[in-house]
């Protein structure tokens, strides 16, 4: 077999690490910086005045508090709590001492894997699972060391436990011993905690972030204000790729609190003392613009387009033998073909970026995933170097991707307008400014032909997909972009388990070139690849008159995990066991960032009634777990993030500009609609896999392939509100009974 790009997220990673100039592997500590990390006599790590230590993840207080610096931004996925837990393990902790601060950008915070400091693809987690625990126990035999030398004992008749070292019936607080800890040398190596004797890692902890957003004491971006600051909105493009001709502010000047209009390069930004005398200065701007080629996106013709794209193929993305010899010879053949449209992500909190520009220093207030990226871009348009841009973390509202663009849109917009202006400057986007000019989740059609043999497994393998590139023009477009093929365009199906060994396949990607924004999406390629992967497996399941867990059974012979995975899901689901009229169970099982996450989704379609989900059983194997509570809440959040999705998400555009602008024609899932959600974990000592994105393609096929189940009807398109959902339920029994299950 030959393929161009036998390629999976954990490949990529290693790939980009190179790409980008290293791989972080491990911490040093200079003799100058000990004192100040361990003796808590230091100034915040995160003042601007100075880059941090090269291993400035904890600091000990001599009253006892353990300070982790997050090298990841905590954005609801629960990462603050999970990187305190590998520090608190390792060092023996008390748990109640913990306190965690957010990083400045520094290149000792990059990614182990990625080389700049980023918070994405569900890898915050296994990527630092070794290296927090290294710096807990590092620190932990410093402390040892200094109570033996204290106590005159021999450190191995030392124990540690609960933030204290004892000896015999003696003992040394953390705090008591963190001065002379600091002056000794930081072990080289260091001996992690057998599993048996873990007490934090795999046991249900609380979340260390929830206490100060309950109290109204978490600041997120949006709650940034200092005196004199002005707030701006940016009126930019009807469309994208729109540029200004001219422009006419007197009537926006003219309203109350209106202090200032610049031009930058996205648009007109309009500054006032707040965010009303903002928006109504916006309003009142005349612009002219130049819209481009933009104006001919139409998304009643696009779907054409995308079909005729199939129609022509594509470059190869993998090859081997010929499909067209095979399909005569087949048992049966199957051709189908999956759409989904464009998406936005729409985070609860719009986005926004604080900026105080002054001649030798840039100070960013904001919350984002793509810090390195974003001081750099700050550092592009200042001419200030990288030492004098100071990115100030704020808790996250959300992002789904939107503060993972890789081009750095909203804060490379403020930077511009403090800069255009000269002024202290908040740039606020509304929920309408987001939804209508932001980064989209690309629109993909994938359409297939596959030979089945008498069994019904899979022995052709014919795919053309088409959709625009999210890695081409990024940082990662070297490693994601192979001879043409954007990988996560078709992630994870040419590798795919039931695919990777078809003797005959030929799979091909069509990258249409539009000037619609897209970039990184929640669970990015597998958020549409996975959709198409397993509402074709349930119908080739159906087409093989085998039962979709049976068949999967099949498929996944040689996957003990998928096959793990898929036995517990049947079981906790209640599969098999009688449904009443007009209710369908459907399932979907995929491996998705490191992780082997499966759903079943229970629905009812009964006439003259709305599509309702019941329930869905979800069956997730993350490798070893560390928080427990932390898997079960990704999980929540995955299920009901791709059912939102599912039902009702989409965006259209008429001669170019985008036709939904909020929560009212965008319409997200409501709490009234949240189906009861069970979460099982399978035991695992293998290594840590992603959660933030494992199960949000599952879903979306799961409730599809349910309906069918009780309807008949095949959905091949989303979303559902779309979709006639009502089959005839007499052709539906007819079709189970000739297809024996």
């Amino acid at each position: 077999m030959t393929t161009s790009n036998m390629f999976n997220r954990r490949q990529f990673l290693k790939d980009a690490a190179l790409a980008t100039g290293g791989l972080v592997l491990a911490f040093t500590v200079p003799a100058v910086a000990r004192k100040r990390r361990l003796s808590g006599n230091d100034a915040p790590i995160s003042d601007a005045g100075a880059m941090p230590a090269p291993n400035a993840f904890l600091r000990i207080g001599t009253d006892g508090t353990v300070t982790i610096t997050l090298s990841h931004c905590e954005m609801g996925q629960g990462i603050s709590t999970a990187l305190a837990m590998l520090v608190a393990e390792e060092l023996d902790a008390d748990w109640q001492k913990i306190k965690v601060e957010d990083a400045p950008a520094a290149q000792v915070y990059h990614h182990t894997i990625y080389a700049t400091q980023r918070t994405g693809g569900s890898s915050s987690l296994y990527s630092e699972f070794d290296r927090y625990r290294q710096v807990g126990a590092a620190a932990r035999q410093m402390l040892v060391q200094a109570a033996a030398k204290r106590l005159q004992v021999d450190a191995k008749d030392c124990r540690t436990e609960n933030g204290y070292v004892m000896a015999g019936d003696k003992r040394l607080s953390y705090g008591e011993l963190a001065e002379e800890a600091a002056t000794l040398p930081v072990p080289t190596e260091v001996a992690l905690k057998d599993r048996a004797d873990w007490k934090f890692i795999g046991k249900p902890v609380k979340r260390i972030d929830t206490p100060a957003k309950v109290n109204g004491e978490a600041t997120f971006g949006m709650d940034i204000h200092f005196p004199g600051m002005l707030t701006a909105l940016v009126a930019r493009g009807p469309v994208p790729g729109a540029k200004v001709k001219t422009y006419n502010a007197k009537a926006t000047l003219a309203i109350p609190g209106v202090r200032q209009v610049v031009m930058i390069p996205t648009g007109v930004a309009v500054l006032a003392d707040n965010f009303w005398a903002a928006k109504k200065g916006r309003e009142a701007l005349k612009i002219d613009w130049e819209l481009g080629q933009a104006v001919r996106i139409n998304s009643a013709t696009l779907l054409s387009e995308f079909k005729q794209r199939a129609n022509e193929g594509g470059l190869v993305a993998a090859k081997a033998g010929d499909p067209e010899n095979v399909f005569p010879k087949a048992a049966h053949v199957l051709e189908a073909e999956y759409f989904q449209p464009f998406l936005a992500h729409a985070p609860m909190e719009p986005l926004n970026c604080t900026v105080k520009l002054t001649p030798d220093k840039c100070e960013i207030w904001t919350g984002t995933q793509t810090v390195t990226d974003d001081q750099k871009a700050a550092s592009d348009i200042t001419g200030l170097p990288l030492d004098k841009v100071f990115i100030h973390m704020q808790f996250l509202g959300g992002s789904f991707g939107r503060r993972n663009i890789t081009r750095s849109d909203f804060v490379r917009e403020a930077v511009e307008v403090a800069k255009a202006s000269g002024k202290l400057v908040k740039t606020v986007w509304t929920r309408e400014d987001d939804i209508q000019g932001g980064m989209y989740r690309p629109a993909f059609l994938h359409r297939f032909k596959i030979g089945l043999d008498s069994n019904g497994a899979p022995i052709a393998w014919k795919q053309v997909s088409v959709g625009q590139s999210v890695m081409t023009g990024g940082p990662f477009e070297k490693v994601a972009v192979i001879n043409g093929v954007d990988q996560f365009s078709i992630e994870g199906m040419h590798t795919a388990e039931y695919v990777k060994s078809i003797p005959d396949q030929r799979i091909e990607l069509n990258t249409p070139v539009w000037p619609i924004t897209v970039d990184n999406w929640r669970a990015v390629g597998l958020s549409h690849t996975i959709f198409a992967m397993e509402s074709l497996v349930d119908e080739l399941a159906y087409a093989a008159k085998k039962d979709p867990v049976e068949y999967r059974r099949m498929l996944y012979k040689d996957a003990p995990r998928h096959l793990k995975v898929l036995e517990m899901l049947a079981e906790k689901s209640g599969w098999g066991q009688p449904l009443p009229a007009g209710h369908g169970r459907g399932i979907a099982v995929f491996e998705a960032v490191g992780s082997y996450a499966g759903v079943v989704a229970e629905v009812s379609v009964m006439k003259d009634m709305p599509l309702w989900v019941h329930k869905v059983t979800c069956v997730i194997d993350c490798g070893t777990v560390v928080n427990p509570d932390g898997v079960i809440a990704q999980m929540d959040s995955n299920i009901l993030y791709g059912l939102s999705t599912a039902l009702y998400s989409e965006i259209t555009f008429k001669a170019g500009k985008v036709q939904q602008s909020g929560f009212l024609d965008y319409k997200v899932l409501r709490i009234n609609e949240t189906p009861e959600i069970e979460t099982f974990i399978v035991p695992s000592n293998e290594k840590p896999g992603g959660i933030g994105e494992a199960a949000v393609g599952q879903i979306m096929p799961a409730i599809t392939n349910a309906i069918f189940a009780a309807t008949g009807k095949r959905i091949r398109s989303l979303p559902l509100a779309k979709q006639e959902l009502h089959g005839d339920q007499q052709q539906q029994e007819i079709r189970i009974q000739k297809a024996g299950v």
